[in-house]
């Protein structure tokens, strides 16, 4: 991808510390490492709402030079979880590409709660930057609809009880989020349990009714997220 296309697509400006081929200088790039090393780590103990001087005084540069390359919050955000985020599409894709709707189904909520756990910032991520960025509100738009048809198909294959709702994942991850803040000793192998339970109850054998659904969708928990930051 040239270099101009490749800053867009990040929310990156251009400026002087791109060398003439295009490629970022060695400080520079040294400059960038420190920015989205720190940044990881600050948003995985804080949350993607901490200062940005945090960050910078965090990764040894001025807010300047933090801002040339990441003018904006989203931009940084998406930076720093560009890679958890291109494996939550993934997981959408090999879900709905799974000949078999409830392995599909299954697959994606362990694959999703798995990252949740393993890196604490990535549902802080997933939800805070869509706001901003083309990829981010590319991201935003498929999660809705290719949730509902990965619950869809797990129920016209008759293995997802009918009254399951796409917002009772969203129940799910808020719930697992929770044992993201615990040890990885601990968080994993809750996690797993947890998952292990709510897949189990929601097959199509389990047919005692249930509760009304909670008035949630993604909105909502980008906003119940918010609130425990």
């Amino acid at each position: 991808m040239p270099a101009d296309l490749s800053r867009k697509a990040t929310g990156e400006s251009p400026d002087s510390e791109h060398g003439v081929s295009g490629g970022l200088r060695s400080d520079a790039q040294r400059n960038r490492d420190r920015i989205i090393r720190a940044a990881h780590e600050t948003f995985t103990e804080r949350g993607t709402a901490v200062p940005i001087s945090a960050i910078a005084r965090r990764a040894g540069v001025g807010a300047a030079t933090l801002y040339r390359r990441f003018p904006t919050r989203a931009s940084l955000v998406a930076a720093v979880f560009d890679d958890q985020l291109t494996e939550c599409a993934a997981a959408f894709d090999e879900a709905l590409a799974d000949p078999d709707p409830w392995r599909g189904f299954c697959s994606f909520v362990e694959t999703v709660c798995a990252a949740q756990v393993a890196d604490r910032g990535f549902t802080n991520a997933f939800l805070a930057q869509h706001e901003e960025t083309d990829d981010g509100r590319r991201q935003w738009d498929r999660a809705e609809p290719d949730l509902a048809r990965l619950v869809q198909r797990a129920k016209e294959a008759g293995r997802l009880r009918g009254d399951f709702d796409p917002s009772d994942v969203l129940v799910l991850l808020l719930a697992n989020n929770g044992l993201a803040a615990q040890p990885p000793h601990i968080a994993e192998p809750a996690s797993r349990r947890l998952v292990a339970y709510f897949l189990q109850s929601v097959e199509a054998d389990r047919t005692a009714p249930l509760p009304p659904t909670a008035p949630l969708d993604l909105d909502e928990i980008r906003r119940s997220f918010a609130g425990l930051q």
